[in-house]
């Protein structure tokens, strides 16, 4: 397979599985002192797994969360975020601009925060209130926190059970997927390295996936333009600009609002010939039970979608870390 480190992989689900009991310890103190509610910050693709995070919680918890952009946090502020509020945050470089400033004025008002930055001694690292330092798994590490501030209070009943079974088989059956994934992925890449313009929709903990592979993968590193819908939101509009040869992606997952997403899958057939389906229910995730596939099919889409990115680079001779614009200007 290109560009696939099976050991690597493994190493690092496992590795960010393995901070749980740090994370355990930073929640469980907050749960002890008390806190009013939960704030996930962030920008561009932290913002997606922020969101990700918010709709995993959202009907599950009567904990009051919520999810800030952080440039309009800045610039609008919240009434929410003050003394109590437990801030969340994530950065691979450890400098994002817009988190800095946003984690400043939050403390400012009185809030405390926890950081996952992935480069030790780096600002935020340094600025944060707690933080753990480990590279990628941004959404795993999430929602670990999500996880542990609602099985402290009462809503997370099967927590043990579902960790137990990630700790033994999550690591495995992300790369199970990645090896089942590829053929499909090799095709899709060929077929859509040069469209002029792609659709990608999703829904639930889905469309945090679906904003950000547009956005961060497609637009950002791979210099293609796309647009990303919510599924619920597919009928009020874009619907309108779908013809026949226009290429649409439905990220299909397995949490509450997958019939949102299948609504969309059932409609297309009707209008548009070059859509593109990938359901999280097609993969196998040996060893973990079906109630708790909804709370993973993120990760399942991302071990597909990481198979296209690496095939979309070959075959357009075009490296993704290259960059024309971003942390190169100043804007």
């Amino acid at each position: 397979m290109l560009k696939f480190d099976e050991q690597k992989q493994l190493n690092s689900v496992n590795g960010a599985l393995a901070l749980r009991g740090t994370i355990n310890d930073i929640v469980d103190q907050f749960c002890r002192e008390g806190y009013k509610n939960i704030c996930w910050l962030g920008i561009g693709g932290t913002y997606a797994s922020a969101m990700q995070a918010v709709v995993h919680m959202k009907e599950r918890s009567e904990i009051e969360t919520f999810v800030e952009n952080a440039a309009e946090y800045n610039t609008t502020g919240n009434k929410r975020v003050g003394k109590g509020t437990v801030v969340i945050v994530s950065s691979v470089s450890g400098n994002t601009v817009e988190v800095v400033a946003g984690v400043k004025k939050a403390q400012a008002d009185g809030a405390k925060v926890i950081g996952f930055i992935d480069v030790a001694g780096a600002v935020l690292d340094e600025l944060c209130d707690y933080t753990v330092n480990y590279a990628e798994n941004e959404q795993l590490k999430f929602f670990m926190v999500a996880d542990r501030f609602m099985f402290n209070n009462g809503e997370f009943e099967e927590y043990d059970r579902y960790y137990s079974e990630l700790d033994a088989h999550l690591a495995q059956a992300l790369v199970d997927v990645s090896k089942k994934a590829d053929d499909f992925a090799k095709d899709f890449a060929m077929k859509h390295r040069h469209d002029e313009m792609h659709y990608f929709i999703g829904a639930g903990n889905q469309f945090g996936a679906t904003y950000s592979y547009a956005m961060c993968y497609w637009e950002e590193q791979m210099w293609l333009r796309t647009k990303s819908i919510h599924a619920a939101e597919f009928f009020h509009g874009t619907l309108e600009v779908i013809e026949e040869n226009v290429p649409v992606t439905v990220f299909v997952g397995e949490d509450s609002q997958r019939p949102l997403s299948e609504r969309v899958v059932n409609f297309l057939p009707k209008i548009c010939a070059n859509y593109t389906v990938i359901d999280s229910a097609d993969y196998e995730l040996e060893g973990i039970s079906k109630e708790f596939r909804g709370n993973l099919s993120h990760l399942v889409m991302h071990a597909v979608t990481s198979r296209i990115d690496v095939y979309i680079e070959k075959f357009n001779c075009h490296p993704l870390e290259i960059r024309r614009y971003y942390r190169r200007l100043d804007y």
